[in-house]
């Protein structure tokens, strides 16, 4: 499996498996399980996916040892502010039935950023989590938000592929050491970005599939990939990506594809109002 070394010293598994809106009804558990079948060694779910239970079920049931799966959750911006954040650290350690946690991020940047960001440092101090990073940061919310932590993310969880690149992000990241992790890697399944003349012309040329090309080209570029699949042969292929390497001229030409636009604006207004309305964590306590 390959790895990147994240500031704090830890490893990240560089492609994990995301398993953001696959249901709780059986689904997630049998994904997962098929996941760590395939070779997958990291798994990425959060508090508002409401899968984090089967998540841990299947990663017990696994017969695999622990401390070789990294598992990455999310705390929802319901439980932010200090204590609140404590209870829903809490909340997904019970779920996940796991000790501790490798990765754990604030899932959106809106409402009490600093007091949820001290709780999940402490929850680190504690040996509760291991590595504590964000997510929808954009440049101009990083710089709002980061520079007042006592503590530097290890990630930053956004949207990022061939057509999004997050270029000046990653400029800004790079600054503090900070690893860029990519949701939508695959672009949500874009048939205009996997059936992209390019893209179909180095498919052809390595002999690997679209998606394959496009997961490679991000890994090259340092990022880790969380790519979501549930159909077994597509969970598959996004991990075999490690057998071949994009030459230099043909990552400058994906390079070429970038719009720097992206399917999500966290700075849209109204977004932090929308989200704490429609994804309610707590909804099962009532």
């Amino acid at each position: 499996m390959h790895t990147i070394t994240l500031s704090d010293g830890h490893q990240i598994p560089q492609v994990g498996f995301g398993v953001f809106m696959i249901p709780n009804d059986g689904s997630t558990y049998e994904a997962v399980r098929a996941a760590l079948a395939a070779g997958y060694r990291h798994i990425d779910t959060a508090a508002a996916y409401f899968n984090e239970a089967e998540v841990g079920r299947a990663v017990k049931d696994s017969g695999i040892p622990r401390e070789e799966i990294f598992v990455t959750s999310k705390l929802w911006i319901q439980d932010y502010g200090y204590e609140a954040a404590k209870k829903g650290i809490a909340t997904s350690l019970e779920k996940l039935g796991l000790d501790y946690i490798d990765l754990y991020l604030l899932h959106q940047p809106y409402g009490d950023v600093a007091g949820a960001w001290k709780a999940l440092e402490e929850a680190k101090a504690e040996g509760k989590i291991k590595s504590i990073g964000v997510s929808n940061m954009t440049p101009n919310i990083y710089s709002r938000f980061v520079p007042d932590f006592a503590t530097k993310p290890a990630v930053n969880q956004v949207e990022c592929n061939p057509f999004f690149q997050q270029k000046k992000l990653r400029t800004l990241l790079a600054k503090d050491g900070v690893v860029l992790e990519a949701y939508f890697p695959l672009g949500h399944g874009s048939a205009e970005l996997l059936s992209h003349p390019l893209i179909a012309r180095l498919s052809e040329k390595y002999k690997k599939t679209a998606g394959q090309i496009i997961l490679r080209f991000e890994t090259q570029e340092g990022f880790v990939v969380l790519p979501k699949a549930v159909n077994p042969d597509h969970i598959a292929a996004n991990i075999d990506i490690f057998d071949f390497t994009i030459d230099d001229g043909d990552m400058e030409a994906l390079r070429g594809l970038d719009t720097g636009k992206g399917s999500h604006d966290p700075e849209a207004p109204g977004v932090g109002e929308y989200l704490l309305a429609n994804f309610d964590v707590h909804k099962d306590d009532k």
